[in-house]
């Protein structure tokens, strides 16, 4: 049994004539929300823009590229920071579960003029042999060596955590791991100058989760209420079996290093 109902009152049976009715009173709830959306995805393109000045270079598949040429010729480059260590055996489930919905965009973004990266800390080698194992096509470098991950607030240092707390989702706060995930947008002009747009953290993330949107149509909807985490249940596409279970009282764990891995806990240039 993959997890138990949330214990819940149970919606009204009732006529047709009133469960249209009801259903009219949501709809115009709905409407108003989605007008709500696009009046703050217009204010999104009206933030103000920032430069970046420093000169980041990743590491790929095929050898080094630098920040300018992840736009693959576009002019607008979206990353994801997929929480992914140096020396972890594997890459974040909860970032592995909105990895699953990559690939199939990809192609229709770069027909808008948007390229799609993804990023992580953990060497090269790491990164193409989770991908090979997950089946991921999309384009993913590494940012092991580089600033990257520090300066957009997905990684933090071993000081940063000895504190309590660090920088994440623009404040200060506890955090279970040593990478978080986000999202980052940036924008390149004729000249080729590379400007930050936007980035996101959190609860921020979940519009990019398309099993959510399917689960929140549904009567349980994501029911994770009881969970110690809300994404609890997840797991990698391939360790899901028929004696799937999930402990509501698991806190999230980072995934584990990896036996015999060379890769240090840190590396910050």
């Amino acid at each position: 049994m993959a997890m138990a109902a949330t214990e819940a009152k149970q919606p009204r049976v009732v006529s047709h004539d009133e469960w249209i009715a009801a259903r009219k009173q949501l709809l115009a709830r709905e409407k108003e929300f989605t007008r709500q959306r696009d009046e703050l995805s217009r204010r999104r393109r009206e933030l103000p823009r920032e430069r970046v000045e420093k000169q980041y270079v990743f590491e790929g598949a095929k050898g080094k590229e630098t920040l300018a040429d992840l736009f693959d010729g576009r002019s607008q480059l979206i990353i994801y920071h997929f929480m992914f260590g140096p020396g972890w055996k594997e890459g974040c489930p909860s970032c592995s579960y909105l990895a699953d919905h990559f690939d199939g965009m990809t192609i229709h973004l770069a027909h808008r003029d948007v390229t799609f990266a993804v990023v992580s800390r953990a060497p090269i080698e790491q990164i193409e042999a989770f991908k090979k194992r997950m089946g991921w096509r999309f384009h993913w470098v590494s940012s092991f060596g580089s600033d990257f991950n520090y300066d957009y607030h997905v990684s933090f240092t071993k000081e940063e955590r000895a504190g309590g707390k660090v920088e994440y989702n623009f404040g200060k706060m506890e955090f279970p791991s040593e990478e978080g995930p986000g999202a980052s947008v940036f924008f390149k002009d004729a000249g080729g100058e590379i400007f930050h747009t936007y980035s996101t953290y959190a609860r921020g993330l979940d519009i990019l989760v398309g099993t959510y949107n399917f689960l929140d149509l549904a009567p349980k909807g994501r029911d994770e209420d009881g969970l110690a985490h809300t994404m609890a249940w997840v797991r990698h596409h391939d360790k899901y079996d028929g004696g799937y279970f999930v402990d509501p009282n698991q806190e999230y764990e980072q995934p584990k290093s990896a036996e015999h891995s060379c890769c240090g806990e840190e590396h910050h240039a």
